[in-house]
């Protein structure tokens, strides 16, 4: 994710880290590398326009070249306005009302009805009693599709197609008998730049919803801004960006909330249903600028990891780390998402999660610990020569691998050793290391 303006970012910091104090000359230079980094990522001119004007202002006004660290403390303003620039703070839905209604806007092709479904369980997960209804009656098979994920998640669902505003209304009537407290209204999409079906509008004004969420792709760059604006009259409250995973440059989370002056609350991180994430401004702009997430790491881990990582991570804090940690670890990895996605919030990482060989690594890894006895992953240091080529056989790797994981393994809980002692983020118990 925003893998060509993270390496940009990165070159144009580099730069000013260069020995000796910083000239007026060396941050102007910077400036325009940044700017060119920011405009080359799709970003909205009028967005990099004030951001850089901020920065600049701010760059003077606190002495940058006169302090002893100007590069850190300039990369400390862009953060400041990255996040600025994205919204501030963090917004959460309103869900006011009983049941609450959340409305879902979105040109066509933008993923509206995937996200719909995503929604619910996230909702679902924070103790709430969703029900998914479809108002669409334009696209063939959209309440098919809803119901289908509706059925996947566990979720009650409603069709809303023959009269959408009359039908919408049932469906509250239902959530009440059946106290279900939150809505989910799938609406119809337009193509790009066209202005939503009249009865959508005739829908928002019916229904009055607590949240109306537009829903636009982040792969189209800061050509969301024109498709949001045929939206902007319909009430909307705030944005959701689908396919931020597969946005290598950055523009739409950059440019959206300042241009449409609405808050981006989620982001879609891929299809499951498990894919989508709060959106944070300021991990955001971390995350942008290399700084990793690992907040939203811990986060993700503990969501799919519950007791069993809680405890590890307990442990770690404590200085002790076994091999049946490493594997708990390993395997609420393997539930909370893609590894190229987990390895990007760890800062430093960022090139390590685009290597292709990664995934089969970790794979290895986990298959060698796997084909270790409970006896040895809690006492790696029983593993001698024959116990070492029966494992390699059972993970069909070799003694090499296996030498190279316990090699691994002892830094790791060396270093674990020396964490203990030390004050470390809620909730992380630390990455686990890679064979190579």
């Amino acid at each position: 994710m925003f893998e060509s303006l993270t390496e940009r970012l990165s070159q144009a910091f580099r730069k000013l880290r260069a020995p000796g104090r910083l000239t007026p000359a060396d941050v102007q230079a910077g400036l325009r590398e940044i700017r060119q980094a920011l405009l080359a990522a799709d970003v909205h001119y009028g967005v990099v326009r004030d951001l850089l004007a901020r920065v600049e202002e701010r760059a003077v006004g606190e002495k940058v070249v006169e302090s002893l660290a100007p590069a850190e403390q300039l990369l400390a303003i862009v953060r400041g306005e990255m996040k600025a620039a994205m919204g501030g703070e963090a917004t959460k839905l309103r869900l006011s009302g009983r049941p609450a209604v959340v409305l879902l806007l979105g040109p066509a092709g933008s993923g509206k009805t995937t996200t719909a479904g995503k929604l619910a369980r996230h909702l679902a997960r924070k103790g709430r009693k969703p029900l998914l209804v479809c108002a669409d009656p334009q696209r063939p098979a959209a309440a098919e599709q809803l119901e289908t994920l509706a059925t996947r998640l566990g979720v009650p669902f409603a069709s809303a197609v023959d009269d959408p505003a009359e039908d919408v209304a049932r469906s509250e009537e239902r959530a009440r008998r059946e106290l279900r407290d939150v809505v989910i209204v799938d609406t119809p999409g337009a193509p790009p730049g066209v202005a939503p079906p009249a009865f959508v509008g005739e829908l928002v004004d019916a229904l009055g919803p607590s949240d109306t969420l537009l829903i636009l792709d982040a792969m189209v760059g800061q050509e969301a801004v024109r498709m949001g604006e045929a939206f902007s009259l319909l009430g909307v409250t705030g944005l959701v960006l689908t396919k931020l995973d597969g946005d290598a440059r950055g523009g739409a989370a950059l440019s959206l909330p300042t241009r449409l002056g609405k808050p981006v609350l989620f982001v879609g991180m891929g299809e499951k249903p498990e894919d989508l994430e709060p959106f944070d401004p300021g991990r955001m702009a971390d995350r942008i600028l290399g700084f990793g997430d690992l907040a939203g790491l811990a986060e993700k881990l503990a969501e799919v990891g519950g007791e069993e990582v809680a405890a590890t991570v307990a442990r770690v804090k404590e200085g002790t780390f076994t091999l049946e940690d490493f594997l708990t670890q390993f395997e609420a990895m393997s539930r909370a998402g893609p590894l190229d996605q987990l390895l990007a919030k760890i800062p430093g990482l960022g090139k390590v999660a685009q290597d292709e060989e990664i995934e089969s690594e970790v794979k290895q890894t986990r298959a060698i610990i796997q084909s270790m006895t409970v006896e040895e992953r809690r006492d790696p240091h029983i593993i001698g020569a024959s116990r070492k080529r029966r494992i390699a056989r059972g993970s069909g790797t070799t003694v090499q691998a296996v030498n190279q994981l316990l090699s691994h393994y002892e830094q790791a809980r060396r270093l674990v050793r020396g964490f203990g002692k030390r004050r470390m983020p809620p909730g992380w118990g630390g990455p686990a290391p890679v064979t190579r």
